[in-house]
């Protein structure tokens, strides 16, 4: 017994000498159950409504600005080819030689043709003139003088076709020359030398193609642009300005073309498979980035929403059943939650058609710090990099000519 009380003596002592450091370790724990009443920093957005571009994108393809496929004129053995396949060509350029022998002999043959016509025309005049003095002097009949006349000119529209032959001749020793029929890049050559080809025959022997301007073909659904219609007829967006209209490319890379392109028609029916209307853009080329048959998304600028209201598309969330909804801070500084409908999202910016007011401040960014009903702090967000497109959200048609 006495050794059992001197262990509680001495336990007691040890806890009597350890308490001030327990009463410190108390004083941690205090500042945790403060720490949890900070109040979350959040990054926000002021709804400010501006004039904003309508900016479609739209599914197309590349198409060179004209195109000629190269064919012969006459019939003959290819003798040479002339070009380089895949180099630049200017119109009238030779790309392949036709042998040119059987067409010259044609051209000496028509020459002949023509020489014996003259000589036949020059007898015929000289007869007409003769007849026409004896005529004059009652030596001979009217009925000789007519013939003599008539002969002379049959032997003058016969020099006449003689010179058409000769002229035709020498068209088809030129065309022994195949030319480039356009400015362009030449593609591959379809025939070698020695082959024969046929005057007219359907095969190209090769393609010109002018690059330096290219057109940018895409399609809209006829039902996007009544849609646009419809707008335009209940004021809620403005027409932009003939000529204005700007179209931007996006290559497959999602990479912008650099150059922007001009807007030319739309086409005046519909695609009865597909209910599609077709567009057509054009666009310089200078370093020849954009080839035929590229796929590529066309930018188009559509009409202009005088009082747009925009969000980061960041700031958009989705509740149970899909629909779209933001964080907004309220002037208590508190989030509640407000359902909104959105329409097309451009530049990493989502349209708000219904929804948001100006002067509300949307969440951007710290939805995990809260909950819908807490207390915030807000600071202003700013975006980290303008959009891919190069282009201002808000920013009109007019404002960036």
């Amino acid at each position: 017994m006495p050794r059992f009380n001197i262990r509680l003596a001495f336990l007691a002592i040890v806890i009597a000498g350890s308490s001030p450091l327990l009463g410190g370790c108390d004083e941690p724990t205090t500042a945790d159950a403060s720490a949890g009443t900070v109040i979350p920093e959040v990054s926000v957005i002021t709804v400010v409504p501006k004039p904003h571009a309508i900016v479609r994108e739209l599914p197309g393809r590349i198409s060179p600005l004209r195109v000629a496929e190269v064919r012969p004129r006459v019939s003959g053995i290819i003798t040479k080819r002339l070009f380089q396949q895949g180099s630049e060509v200017k119109a009238g350029d030779p790309l392949y030689q036709i042998d040119p022998e059987p067409f010259a002999v044609e051209v000496q043959a028509a020459e002949a043709a023509l020489a014996k016509a003259n000589a036949v025309l020059e007898q015929a005049s000289h007869h007409a003139r003769r007849i026409e003095k004896l005529t004059a002097r009652h030596a001979t009949s009217e009925a000789e003088n007519e013939k003599a006349i008539a002969n002379m000119r049959q032997a003058a529209a016969d020099v006449a076709a003689r010179k058409a032959d000769l002229a035709r001749a020498r068209l088809h020793l030129d065309y022994t020359t195949i030319r480039a029929p356009i400015d362009g890049v030449v593609g591959a050559a379809q025939v070698t030398e020695g082959a024969l080809v046929v005057q007219n025959d359907a095969a190209s022997l090769a393609t010109v193609q002018q690059l330096d301007t290219i057109y940018a073909d895409f399609t809209q659904s006829v039902t996007e642009l009544n849609k646009l219609r419809h707008a335009f007829e209940s004021g809620d967006l403005e027409r932009i300005a003939p000529g204005a209209a700007k179209v931007r490319l996006l290559l497959n890379d999602d990479k912008l073309y650099p150059l922007p392109g001009k807007f030319l028609f739309s086409e005046a029916k519909v695609d009865s498979s597909t209910g599609q209307v077709t567009l057509r853009g054009e666009f310089a080329n200078p370093k020849r980035e954009l080839l035929p048959g590229m796929y590529i998304r066309v930018l188009l600028e559509q009409g202009v929403d005088s009082d747009a209201i925009a969000v980061p598309q960041q700031a958009v969330q989705r509740d149970s059943s899909g629909g779209s909804e933001v964080f907004v801070v309220r002037d208590d500084d508190r989030v509640i939650v407000r359902p909104i409908r959105t329409d097309a999202v451009q530049h990493g910016y989502s349209m708000v058609s219904d929804g948001l007011n100006a002067g509300d401040r949307v969440v951007v960014e710290g939805f995990q710090k809260f909950t819908a009903g807490d207390k915030v702090r807000v600071v202003t967000w700013e975006a980290d990099a303008s959009p891919k497109t190069g282009a201002v959200p808000g920013e009109t048609a007019s404002a960036r000519q």
